[in-house]
Formats: C-alpha cells, sequence, structure tokens
C-alpha cells in the first residue's frame, strides 16, 4: 500500500497562498482612496433646512436696514411738515397759503415712504416724536416770526434735496421737489433763487464772471507752478538751456493737464445738468398738473396773487418748449441755453495756464545765471501783484493786501525750490 502525502502538503499550500491573499488585500486597502460616504436622505433634509434658515436670517436683516432707512425719510418728511405748518402760524397772509402748500407736500413725501414700509412687512407706523431741531425752530418761528427761520430752513431743503440724489428708491421727480421748495423758500425770504440756491445745492454756474474768475486762478497756478520749477533747477544748474526745457516742458505738461481737468469736471456737469431737463421734461409730460402747481407756487412766493400766478402758469405751461425752459429756470436754477462747452473752458484753462508758466522761463532766453533768476524773480512778483489785485475783485478784501500776498507766497516756494535744487545740485557734482 503506498503512502500518499499530497493531502497534508495541499492543506499547507492552501493556507499559505490564503494568508498571502489577505496581506495583499490589507496592503490594497491601506493604498486605495476612500470611498465616497453614502449621502442618507436625512442629511440632505438637514443641511437644506439649514441654507434655508441662514437664508431666511439675511433676508430678514436686509430687510431690518431697508425699514429702518424707509422710517428715518418718513420721519423726516413728517417733521419738515410740521415745521411748514408752524411757520404758516407766524407767516402774513401772502405767505401762509404758500407754507401750508410746502407742508402739504412734504407729507405727500412721507406718504410714498410710509407705502414703502408697508410693501416691505411694516404697516403699522405710530406717529414719531418730533426732533429736537423742529421744536426748537417752531419756538423760533413762533417767537420771532418766520424770517427768522427761513434761512435755516433753506439749507434743511438743499440738503434734502442732495440726499434724495442718493437714494435709490427715491423717485427721480422727489429730489427736484425739494429742489423747488429750496426756490420757494428763498423768494418767500425775499431773495431770488439764483446763485444763493445754486451755492446750497452745490452748483455753480459758468456765467461771464466765472469764466474770468477761472482765468485768473489760470494764470496764478501758471505762474507759481512754473515758477517754483524754473527755480529749483536754476539752482541745480548754471546751464540756461537746462532750465529753458524744464520750463518748458512744465508749461505744456502743465496746460494740458489743466485743459484735460477743466474739460472732464465740465463736461460731467454738463452731462449732469442735461440728465436734470430731461428728467424735467419727462416729468411735464407725465405729470402736467403738478408741474402747473409747483409753477404757480413759485410765482406766488415771488409776490404775485394766486389768481395772476395760475394764469401765468397756464399760459406757460400750454408751451411745452417754453414750459420747459421756465420750469428749468425756476424749479433747477438752470438756463438750458447756456450751458458751459468743454471745449471752450478746456481751451480758457490751456491758455490761461500757459500764459502764467510763460512769465518765469523768459528772461532766460536773453540773459543767463543771477541775471537771468533775479529778472525772472522780479517779473514772476509783478505777476503776482496783478494776479492778486484781480483776485480782490472777487474777494472785495484791499488789492495791495492781497497782492503782496501773492507776491510773499511766491517767493517762499520760489527760495525753497530753488534751495532744493542748489542741494540737489552740489551733491551730484
Amino acid at each position: 500500500m503506498r503512502t500518499s502525502l499530497g493531502g497534508p502538503a495541499q492543506r499547507v499550500r492552501g493556507r499559505l497562498r490564503a494568508s498571502d491573499a489577505r496581506a495583499r488585500d490589507r496592503r490594497g486597502r491601506r493604498t486605495m482612496p476612500s470611498r465616497t460616504p453614502t449621502i442618507r436622505p436625512g442629511n440632505v433634509r438637514a443641511r437644506a433646512a439649514k441654507a434655508g434658515r441662514m437664508l431666511v436670517a439675511m433676508a430678514t436683516t436686509m430687510d431690518a436696514e431697508r425699514a429702518k432707512r424707509y422710517r428715518t425719510l418718513w420721519e423726516d418728511e413728517l417733521a419738515g411738515a410740521t415745521l411748514y405748518r408752524a411757520l404758516a402760524e407766524s407767516a402774513d397772509e401772502r405767505r401762509r397759503p404758500i407754507l401750508l402748500a410746502l407742508a402739504e407736500a412734504e407729507e405727500k413725501h412721507a406718504d410714498h415712504w410710509a407705502k414703502m414700509l408697508s410693501d416691505a412687512g411694516f404697516p403699522d407706523l405710530k406717529k414719531p416724536r418730533l426732533p429736537l431741531r423742529v421744536k426748537a425752530l417752531s419756538f423760533l418761528a413762533r417767537r420771532f416770526g418766520a424770517d427768522a427761520v427761513l434761512p435755516l430752513v433753506l439749507r434743511l431743503e438743499a440738503s434734502d434735496a442732495e440726499r434724495y440724489d442718493r437714494v435709490a428708491e427715491a423717485p427721480d421727480s422727489m429730489a427736484g421737489q425739494e429742489r423747488m421748495h429750496g426756490r420757494i423758500v428763498s423768494a418767500l425770504q425775499g431773495g431770488t433763487a439764483g446763485n444763493r440756491i445754486a451755492r446750497s445745492e452745490g452748483r455753480h454756474r459758468a456765467g461771464a464772471g466765472g469764466a474770468l474768475r477761472a482765468g485768473v486762478f489760470g494764470i496764478n497756478d501758471g505762474l507759481l507752478s512754473n515758477l517754483s520749477l524754473v527755480m529749483g533747477v536754476a539752482g541745480g544748474t548754471q546751464n540756461k538751456h537746462f532750465v529753458i526745457l524744464a520750463g518748458v516742458a512744465g508749461l505744456v505738461a502743465g496746460a494740458f493737464s489743466m485743459a484735460s481737468g477743466e474739460w472732464v469736471s465740465v463736461r460731467s456737469q454738463r452731462e449732469l445738468y442735461e440728465r436734470e431737463i430731461e428728467i424735467e421734461r419727462e416729468e411735464i409730460a407725465a405729470f402736467p398738473e403738478e408741474e402747473l402747481g409747483e409753477l404757480a407756487l413759485i410765482y406766488r412766493a415771488k409776490g404775485l396773487d394766486a389768481p395772476e400766478a395760475e394764469a401765468l402758469a397756464v399760459q406757460i405751461m400750454k408751451k411745452p418748449v417754453s414750459a420747459l425752459d421756465t420750469m428749468a429756470r425756476e424749479e433747477l436754477g438752470l438756463d438750458p441755453g447756456e450751458l458751459a462747452s468743454p471745449w471752450v473752458a478746456a481751451g480758457s484753462s490751456f491758455i490761461a495756464f500757459a500764459i502764467g508758466a510763460v512769465l518765469p522761463v523768459i528772461p532766460f532766453f536773453f540773459a543767463s545765471g543771477g541775471t537771468a533768476i533775479a529778472i525772472a524773480a522780479a517779473v514772476a512778483a509783478l505777476a503776482l501783484f496783478a494776479v492778486g489785485g484781480a483776485i480782490s475783485v472777487f474777494t472785495g478784501r484791499p488789492a495791495l493786501v492781497i497782492g503782496f500776498r501773492m507776491i510773499v507766497i511766491g517767493a517762499i516756494t520760489g527760495a525753497i525750490t530753488f534751495g532744493i535744487g542748489k542741494a540737489i545740485g552740489v551733491s551730484v557734482s
């Protein structure tokens, strides 16, 4: 009988192969990437609920901030209406109905913000407490009369107009109406609605006086800046050609810089005015009755009786072109036919700056060294005195005082830059 060893040997080899397989399996599990965990429906619902709560919280915060802004505007309009009614109590018979009409206009603005609050989910509004400022102005009006308070009210109206220009939810007409209120208040206190309103609203109309003023200051800028540049270079070198080169380069660069800046400024201002005129045209077409009432109110504030003011307003509003021209003048303080040209402004600035900048350079074409520097300083001093005299026309100060002040300013800036040029020139050499 033959003895067989195959059975036990096969079992041993099987165990070895199984052990090797388990080892390979363990190594494979260590090197294989982790599998994506199973997403359970419960986890998805929980995460969605959390995201929803976050969105609701964000929306609630935004609604609360919006409502706070609306409520502030609503309270301010109600305060304005209260102030106008207090002014009406102390005003004469001619101005009382006008002030009451302004109070009603402020109440309409308040109704607009109350509706915005209602749409935002805040329909229940309690009557706000009057600000201390309104209480004080109302007391002053009752104690000293409306004339004592109207200048302060004018500033408040100008501030409201500027604020509504920045409020996206405010209709375009609301800022214009606030400006119109300012013009009416100006007429009520005995002034015209011209430059005072323009200044209070941050507007500067470019007339002949404005162009002359811009020319004077342009010459002053060119003279001072190029005098400083020429003196600085002259202090650093004895070569007059370098001084001439620097002076001409400063003239050209400064003149182009002034011209481009003036062009951008006037062009932006013109576009703003054109936009306001276009808004006024749209308002006349969409709300002719309201615009007619505003125009009549302006004429009443200027002293016309109610029937005369209404008849004049009706006559003007019959023609769209004349209506737009009149409303632009009376409500916005703009003359559609006299908007400043950016090209004219740029050219004027270029020429004015160049005139002032060329004066310190001219002596170096005919002399050099200390002689040229002395002549340039003398020419600049005379020019600065003349500029100071021209500035005194606008400021009302004595011409001698302003002229000598300009000479002192020029001497200080020229001496500083000359000293810097001298120090740098010595260190370089």
